[in-house]
């Protein structure tokens, strides 16, 4: 009867989620002609009724620690990729000035496609090498001196609980050109919402934000590893102390 209940609840999220998208995109595109970050009020606004929505139907909640790393000057964050539930979230968690890089054929879905625009992210081809990489680099820069936080999935795509993949290394390399810092976040949201699947497991998805780490003129593979190790630590404490 439980299970039964999760997926009914996972269900009614999962159609909110969709239909939520369009109403909202709607406030984003109105939101354009209010000066300052109407834009990502409105954005904000959306992921906090899809996290209310998520914790009704879902039983699904989130708590965060670490967030006074986030009272300071815009830099690099790179954060663990394994569920959607991050992407949505960041709006709410980090500061309201940020950009993300993301893969090209996001910019092509309807709709949300056009919302994404508006926050000038960093669209780059995943297989396009090196031509990617300074891509990143020199549209990264652009927007940190814009004063934006540009947001880095350095594993580039959703990676599974308890599974590796590489870490890029466009974010480490641009946070050591660019002489700014990397903030770390570790998370276990794939554990609840996993990358495939439809049902959504109740508990608190728990997220860490790390110290920043100096950046400027660092070796980029250094950093990666610094920041991968960091990462691993805390998925490995979460695992540690899980409840249930």
């Amino acid at each position: 009867m439980r299970t039964l209940r999760q997926w009914i609840g996972s269900i009614a999220f999962t159609a909110y989620l969709f239909l939520s998208v369009p109403v909202y995109s709607i406030l984003a595109f109105c939101a354009i002609l209010v000066p300052g970050v109407a834009t990502f009020s409105a954005a904000r606004a959306w992921a906090r009724s899809v996290v209310g929505a998520l914790e009704l139907f879902c039983g699904l909640d989130y708590r965060v620690e670490g967030l006074e790393h986030l009272d300071r000057e815009n830099c690099v964050v790179l954060l663990k990729h394994s569920s959607a539930w991050e992407t949505i979230t960041q709006f709410i968690i980090f500061p309201p000035r940020q950009t993300w890089v993301m893969k090209r054929e996001l910019q092509w879905v309807p709709i949300l496609g056009w919302v994404l625009a508006l926050f000038k992210p960093i669209a780059i081809d995943r297989k396009g090498g090196r031509h990617a990489v300074e891509q990143v680099l020199k549209e990264g820069q652009q927007r940190l001196n814009d004063g934006y936080w540009v947001m880095i999935f350095p594993e580039g795509t959703r990676v599974p609980i308890g599974q590796k993949r590489r870490y890029g290394i466009s974010g480490a390399l641009l946070a050591s050109t660019a002489g700014r810092p990397v903030i770390p976040v570790a998370h276990d949201a794939g554990r609840y919402w996993p990358r495939r699947g439809l049902l959504k497991r109740a508990g608190t998805i728990r997220v860490a934000i790390g110290r920043p780490i100096a950046a400027a003129g660092r070796d980029a593979r250094e950093l990666n590893a610094e920041v991968e190790a960091w990462i691993d630590a805390k998925l490995a404490e979460f695992e540690a102390t899980r409840e249930g």
